[in-house]
């Protein structure tokens, strides 16, 4: 569990973010949460996927890492392997928190973003690494850096939403069907996985084809379905794995 709290400029002040340390945060995922603004620097190495959200059942868009829970093959000799390091945590030690605010003049209510900081992450430290604030409190290039980042991941979220519901509106989802067998003769099966059915992409309407167009979507579609060619990469790297 993360230990989060909100950043102030009083009680982090002196502290120090290494952010060289924050790929650790990664090295046990086989699934990182994506967002469509970067799907075309995922695609240069990682298959890009729809799973579910356990709790809510919900699709979550997610670059694939390795085949089973806990195995990231682009974790190596303790340092992160890939080209493109994801989003997800590249943010890392900070979050967004969102608290609901009373207006009181218009009897409405409003919602507050804070920005958490998780103070059990190892990128935290009081010598090496970028300071939050500024002796005079205020606050520095780095932690504006920050803020845009999980902004980024903010209108993500909302970004992913729409794509999500047009490829279900349109029923261009369909699970992953995929057998692998590795060199030590080991199999595994995809499971929990949906792509985009490319057979129902080619019988689309002109109309439904000029939607997502106007959406701007017909570009992160064509993008997730290239990627699943990475899936070849890591069964490379899980077979190099098991060969060393």
């Amino acid at each position: 569990m993360a230990n989060l709290v909100a950043v102030d400029n009083k009680n982090h002040k002196h502290i120090k973010i290494n952010n060289t340390l924050a790929e650790t945060h990664g090295k046990n995922l086989h699934l990182i949460p994506a967002i469509v603004a970067e799907f075309t620097n995922l695609a240069v190495q990682y298959p890009i996927l729809l799973t579910k959200n356990g709790d809510t059942g919900q699709f979550v868009c997610a670059a694939m890492l390795g085949f089973e829970s806990g195995e990231n093959l682009f974790w190596q000799n303790e340092q992160w392997q890939g080209i493109y390091l994801p989003l997800q945590i590249q943010r890392q030690p900070f979050f967004i928190s969102t608290t609901p605010v009373k207006n009181t003049t218009q009897e409405t209510e409003n919602t507050e973003h804070l920005v958490c900081i998780d103070l059990d992450s190892p990128t935290i430290s009081t010598s090496d690494g970028e300071f939050l604030f500024t002796e005079k409190g205020a606050e520095t290039d780095y932690f504006s850096q920050v803020k845009y980042r999980l902004s980024q991941i903010m209108q993500g979220e909302i970004d992913n939403q729409q794509l999500i519901d047009q490829l279900q509106e349109m029923a261009l989802l369909q699970p992953v069907a995929l057998e692998i067998t590795f060199i030590n003769q080991q199999k595994t099966r995809l499971n929990g996985l949906y792509t985009i059915d490319k057979d129902k992409m080619a019988t689309l309407s002109p109309e439904q084809v000029s939607k997502l167009h106007q959406l701007g979507l017909l570009l992160p579609i064509y993008t997730m379905i290239a990627s699943l060619g990475q899936i070849y990469s890591l069964i490379d790297k899980k077979n190099m794995q098991l060969k060393s």
